[in-house]
């Protein structure tokens, strides 16, 4: 990554409540960008944790599909609160998926959406495919959920599909495609949200010890994302990252309590965002370490 488009921004991008009116102009004044590219440089231009949390989550799903379209997109995994096979009803048929998925970032305002779909025949073993699906096309229908106290500038909405057409891509949608993503996610959220943080340092004129940490960090973040999402060492140093993280919140809060109350109130109320997977990283990271 050429690390001269961190260090020489100073410019922020406006809060736009279109999130994907915000995405595209976030896209235009990017041009052609990596997925950490993206990640780090977007996390650093947004103005809420929230939009940086998105632009992550973004860059994550350009690793998963690299040839999404350059518009805002969502993966649709979760039903009932559960990401196991066995619990998913919806349902691939002949290039026609029916079902539901409950929570899905963004989705409203997505362009294109990722289904996990049961594909397997009567008494098979349950298995996955992915799916392509546009909210445009009959059968699909998106509801936006209500603000959630957590990052209120992200809409979140619960997708219904009936008989919608898609497409499929390559591969076992468990394996190539949730299961990944849970990594993928993990990486690129914690590169657009450290991004963010250096950012807010830069604007505040934190301490330069901190905003160094903040870069260290992210060049860490840099190579783990050279790692495959299934590469077991890979999993360690991720591990390692968190942990790099979680030791630096005690002097991020300081810092922002000395600062503008603005940056110290929106990350109060997001920073629990970075915890919500902590159960999952720490069976990863034990089974990784435990192999090795």
């Amino acid at each position: 990554m050429p690390w001269q488009n961190l260090l020489n921004r100073r410019d922020r991008l406006p809060v736009n409540p279109d999130l994907a009116e915000g995405f595209a102009t976030l896209l235009h004044a990017l041009g052609t960008v990596t997925p950490l590219e993206l990640a780090v440089v977007g996390g650093r231009l947004m103005s809420t944790p929230g939009l940086a949390f998105l632009v992550g989550y973004q860059a994550a799903l350009r690793m998963l599909w690299p040839s999404a379209p350059l518009s805002l997109g969502a993966l649709c995994a979760t039903e009932q609160r559960s990401l196991r096979v066995a619990d998913m009803q919806t349902r691939l048929s002949d290039l026609r998926v029916s079902g539901r998925k409950d929570f899905v970032t963004a989705g409203d305002a997505a362009d294109w959406l990722l289904v996990a779909a049961r594909s397997e025949a009567s008494g098979e073993t349950p298995r996955l495919s992915l799916a392509v699906v546009y909210p445009d096309e009959p059968g699909v229908r998106l509801e936006k959920l209500p603000a959630i106290a957590l990052m209120p500038d992200i809409s979140h909405g619960r997708l219904f599909l009936d008989n919608a057409q898609c497409e499929l891509l390559a591969g076992d949608g468990w394996d190539a495609y949730v299961k990944p993503f849970r990594t993928l996610e993990d990486i690129y959220v914690l590169s657009a949200m450290t991004a963010w943080l250096y950012g807010v340092g830069q604007d505040s004129d934190w301490p330069q010890a901190l905003q160094l940490r903040l870069l260290a960090l992210l060049a860490g973040c840099a190579e783990v994302s050279r790692q495959a999402p299934n590469n077991l060492a890979g999993h360690v140093l991720l591990g390692g990252l968190f942990a790099q993280f979680e030791g630096l919140k005690a002097e991020l809060n300081e810092a922002l309590a000395d600062g503008p109350q603005h940056w110290a109130a929106m990350w109060q109320r997001d920073q629990s965002v970075m915890d919500l997977a902590a159960g999952a990283r720490g069976k990863r990271l034990a089974k990784a370490l435990a192999a090795i």
